[in-house]
């Protein structure tokens, strides 16, 4: 079984499509990995949340929310539980944000302020916190454990939100180019102890992104430019112009060792770089499903998911299309 620690690039070139899941009724919004456990969850536009075992590669549950939607989606730290947000009825009393259970298909709490779809998403790593951004130009943060908002920033454009992974830091991305560090545990302060400025590109962030080490940051634009950044000093390390796509947004990922990068494309390949030291393209991957607009490296595995309108995949190795390479991970 190929581990993480063995990351190298003839395996990232090898990564071939491993499993298929075509039968959503609906464009998929998002994707998420849990932390600790080999499960994955998705939202669509077919109203469906739906969750997978990645060990075998199995659709395990569907739930269906025709009243809210389903747009963005994370997991809690709990493996049967996320946070969806609404697509319907989004006004100043709408239920933007729910709290459900997997396990028995129950709400156990709303979170109501947002009046715009929620476009960013995201669970502290270490508590019961989360953020949410949205197009009413507003960051929430929020607890598990209470349906009041517990901070909220407004802020110029369309804000994308990102925790570090040792919950220490967040980031806040908007208009210009400009992304706000904040310290979580003093975040009522609403103050930013550092401010970042990416120069040379008026789009929006889309997405964004800490390593697992919190030494580089990857911000993913609307108009599909990738960039790395160093996460202390905000300078530009890098940056990668994918092909345009009309109507779809693209979303980077980094590998869990943080070598590797990977991006979707609007010329409907999945690009791989190695950024350990000098960046250098190591693959061009055709994703067979189109523009990849949802990607994310699972955590504990070597394997990726990519979704493309309403058809999902799951990536791993192909040790018959490298001589030598180690054997794939057992899925399926």
């Amino acid at each position: 079984m190929t581990t993480l620690s063995e990351l190298n690039d003839d395996i990232i070139r090898s990564m071939s499509v491993g499993a298929v899941f075509s039968d959503f009724g609906g464009k998929i919004n998002s994707l998420d990995f849990h932390r600790t456990a080999d499960v994955l969850v998705t939202a669509s536009d077919d109203d469906s949340v739906r969750f997978y075992d990645i060990t075998n590669a199995q659709l395990v549950k569907t739930t269906y929310h025709k009243n809210h939607g389903a747009d963005r989606v994370c997991f809690t730290h709990h493996p049967n539980s996320v946070i969806c947000s609404s697509k319907y009825n989004l006004d100043s009393n709408g239920e933007s944000l729910r709290y459900l259970s997997l396990y028995d298909n129950r709400c156990l709490r709303y979170f109501k302020g947002h009046t715009d779809r929620v476009v960013s998403l995201c669970m502290s790593p270490v508590n019961d916190c989360f953020m949410s951004g949205s197009l009413d130009h507003s960051v929430r943060m929020w607890d598990l454990r209470v349906n009041a908002c517990q901070g909220i920033l407004h802020l110029r454009g369309r804000p994308t939100v990102a925790y570090d992974q040792q919950g220490l830091v967040f980031a806040v991305a908007m208009e210009g180019g400009a992304i706000k560090l904040f310290d979580s545990r003093s975040y009522d302060k609403v103050c930013p102890f550092d401010t970042f400025l990416v120069g040379g590109d008026t789009a929006e962030v889309c997405d964004i992104k800490f390593s697992n080490d919190g030494k580089s940051m990857l911000l993913t634009t609307t108009n599909n430019n990738v960039y790395l950044l160093d996460a202390y000093h905000g300078e530009k390390k890098c940056g990668f112009n994918m092909d345009s796509s009309a109507n779809a947004t693209i979303e980077a990922t980094f590998t869990p060792d943080g070598q590797y990068v990977l991006s979707g494309s609007g010329d409907g390949n999945i690009h791989a770089w190695n950024i350990s030291d000098e960046p250098n393209k190591v693959a061009s991957l055709d994703s067979h499903i189109g523009v990849a607009g949802c990607l994310r490296w699972a955590p504990r595995r070597v394997m990726f998911a990519a979704a493309a309108a309403s058809v999902l995949t799951f990536w791993i190795p192909d040790d018959d299309s490298e001589p030598g390479a180690p054997a794939p991970a057992p899925l399926p």
